[in-house]
């Protein structure tokens, strides 16, 4: 006796009667996906160069995309978001193809960003004429924001710490410089930071000035090389100064960056914008979140942005976390101090 027409079920027809929805599920952190991935053609020296001195390539690349990684030989398990892993392995199979001679971690760090980016449709800019021939902008923000001081007389670079504001800007100068479109360079901080004051510091006024200008030292000495730099400083073609020595003067065929412009009040930044000359181009960078004036005291940069967010001739590029360029951490670290101070600021 043949069964019943309504009895048969194939395996895949059959469907088991469902039960009713979670509906706590969408609240719940997406399940942990594990990727099994084999590099090949199986190398040990080249393998070595991609994981680093006691894997520490790798721990990068664990921080880079939040996720972690497990490795025997040239075999890797990567667990973690599905969507990172997916991008970890590809950043994996990128830095391995790399790694014929050894990989370091700061390449490992800037590698990161430029994965961040490959989804996104980036057109480069030039390479910048420095002693770093392949100095380019990594993210598109920064790529943005080379165009515009490429493109404009004053252009604001206003984000976080680690973004290449001032590296770029520098980089820049150093780029118009050589190729003959100004005639100096000048480097310039308002003496105001982390709540001293000049008075309280010891020295004559070059040692209290100093430790203020020393990442613009910094930033030239890698761009250009320290023997040139000391030959450009006596032929006065750089100049790096407190902002109050900018008074009074007009600046004419010169590369002027403004730095730690949080620190200025208004009447400072208008100064500085009036130095403005003939044939001169101005960068002003910032970061409005780490403002060291006393209580009460307006940032010359806020209240720029808010003045000049029109003017023609000026441009504006705001950095985001995802454009740090710093460790893996420094992004994270921004992006919880953002949600901290999100509800302070909020209307109550």
């Amino acid at each position: 006796m043949k069964p019943h027409p309504s009895r048969l079920a194939s395996p895949t027809e059959h469907q088991p009667e469902l039960a009713p929805p979670d509906k706590s599920a969408a609240s719940r952190p997406p399940r942990p996906r594990t990727l099994d991935l084999s590099l090949s053609p199986p190398d040990n020296v080249r393998l070595a160069n991609l994981c680093g001195v006691l894997d520490e390539n790798i721990r990068q690349i664990e921080a880079g995309f939040d996720i972690t990684i497990a490795r025997r030989g040239e075999h890797f398990k990567l667990r973690g978001d599905s969507a990172q892993v997916q991008r970890a392995a590809q950043a994996l199979r990128r830095f391995y193809d790399q790694a014929s001679t050894a990989l370091d971690v700061a390449q490992i760090q800037l590698g990161l960003i430029e994965q961040n980016n490959l989804d996104q449709a980036v057109q480069p800019v030039a390479g910048l004429l420095t002693r770093k021939g392949d100095l380019h902008g990594r993210t598109p923000r920064q790529v943005e924001y080379i165009r515009n001081i490429q493109a404009h007389d004053i252009t604001f670079g206003i984000g976080p710490a680690g973004t290449g504001k001032t590296y770029l800007a520098v980089a820049c100068a150093v780029d118009a410089f050589e190729r003959q479109q100004v005639e100096r360079i000048i480097l310039t901080r308002p003496a105001v930071e982390a709540g001293e004051r000049l008075g309280f510091l010891p020295g004559d006024l070059a040692q209290k000035v100093d430790p203020y200008l020393r990442p613009l030292y910094d930033a030239l000495y890698d761009l250009m090389g320290y023997d040139q730099v000391a030959k450009l400083f006596e032929r006065q073609c750089i100049e790096i100064a407190p902002l109050a020595f900018m008074r009074g003067r007009t600046l004419n065929h010169a590369f002027i960056i403004l730095d730690e412009a949080q620190n200025t009040t208004p009447e400072q930044m208008k100064m500085f914008l009036t130095r403005i000359g003939i044939g001169a181009r101005a960068v002003v960078t910032g970061d409005a979140t780490q403002v060291d004036l006393p209580r009460g005291h307006k940032s010359g940069l806020i209240e720029a942005a808010q003045i000049l967010a029109n003017v023609r001739g000026i441009a504006f590029t705001q950095f985001q976390k995802e454009d740090v360029v710093r460790h893996p951490l420094v992004a994270r670290i921004v992006d919880a101090y953002e949600r901290a101070q999100a509800p302070r600021e909020s209307p109550q």
